[in-house]
Order: structure tokens, then C-alpha cells, then sequence
């Protein structure tokens, strides 16, 4: 296979990998934040993921607000990803290291979700208070747990909430803490 074949293979694989386990994130954020499950997006999350998750739900007990069967989904399908990339780039990785590997994989993926999201929060917020739609209702309930904390340490400035930047902020600087290999790159393990 070609130099640009195999790019192009993997830039396929990584972004497949990368949507459906958004999607498996978004499942367990949004059964988190208790959103509300009529919701458009949010049926279109469950649409996507219950195929896959409906034997597994069966085997694995939901622990509180917690789907212990979609995080372990969103693990194997990270360590899955991961042994794919090394296969294609010829290396070797032990079991330990995959799972290392896939955490970490987790931990990006949850902070490009959340740095989107909020973006999109914050985007969505300049067209005034009067205008909602169901990713406005989405996006409020998902970011709103990470931003209220902010928000009490921050209050407005001349009505200017700027809590989103200082959020987003954040999440970058953990993202540059934590061993995260290519942390907004989706064609990296990381």
C-alpha cells in the first residue's frame, strides 16, 4: 500500500473511531447531566449507540447516573482503535500499554467534546436569550455543570459572561498537563 493509501486508510479509521465514540461520550454525558431524552440530538445519540449498547446493557448494571456498559464500551472501542493504528504502523503494543493507551484516548476525546461544545454554548449564546432550539437545550445542559463553578468564582463583567473562555481555557491547559499525545489531532493515538 501506498504512502497516501495508508493515509487515507488512516485518516478513515480515526475518524470513524473518533464519530462513533463521540457518540458513546455524548451517551454517557448526556445520561450524566439527566438531559432530556426527547430531545432530537439526544434520540439521535441513543439511535446511534443502542445497537451495540442494547446486549451489553443486559450483562453490565447501570451504577447510579452512571452507563457502566457505555463507558466499558467506549474503552474497548479506544483499545481497539489503538491496536489498529500500531498494527498499521507495525508496532507492537502490550495489553497494559492498550489500555493506557485507550484511557488517555478517553480523556482527549471528552476534552474536544467539551471545548466544542462549550464554543458552540457560547456561539449559540449571542443570539440572545429568546432564541432556543433543541442543541441550545443540549448544549446548556451538558456545559452547564462545568460552567456554574466557574461562574460562582467569576461573576459577569458589565454583562459580558466570558466564563465559556475561561472554560475553554482550562480544558486546554489539561489537555497540555496530561501525557495526551496529539491532543486535537484525530489521526494520532492520543
Amino acid at each position: 500500500m501506498g504512502a497516501q493509501a495508508t493515509n487515507a486508510f488512516i485518516f478513515l479509521i480515526s475518524t470513524l473511531f473518533n464519530l462513533y465514540m463521540g457518540a458513546v461520550l455524548l451517551r454517557i454525558i448526556l445520561q450524566w447531566v439527566r438531559a432530556d431524552f426527547y430531545n432530537p440530538i439526544s434520540q439521535l445519540v441513543w439511535k446511534v449507540t443502542q445497537p451495540v449498547l442494547a446486549p451489553l446493557k443486559n450483562l453490565v448494571p447501570k451504577h447510579r447516573k452512571l452507563d457502566i456498559a457505555a463507558a466499558i464500551l467506549l474503552l474497548v472501542l479506544a483499545a481497539i482503535y489503538i491496536q489498529i493504528i500500531s498494527a498499521i504502523f507495525n508496532f507492537e503494543v502490550g495489553l497494559l500499554l492498550t489500555l493506557w493507551f485507550a484511557s488517555l484516548k478517553v480523556i482527549g476525546l471528552a476534552l474536544i467534546v467539551y471545548t466544542i461544545s462549550i464554543t458552540i454554548y457560547a456561539i449559540l449564546s449571542w443570539f440572545g436569550p429568546g432564541f432556543s432550539n433543541p442543541a441550545a437545550n443540549i448544549l446548556y445542559s451538558i456545559n452547564e455543570p462545568l460552567l456554574r463553578p466557574i461562574r460562582r468564582i467569576m461573576p459577569p463583567i458589565s454583562g459580558l459572561d466570558l466564563t465559556p473562555l475561561v472554560a475553554i481555557l482550562l480544558l486546554q491547559v489539561l489537555g497540555m498537563l496530561l501525557p495526551l499525545p496529539g491532543y486535537f489531532s484525530f489521526t494520532r493515538i492520543g
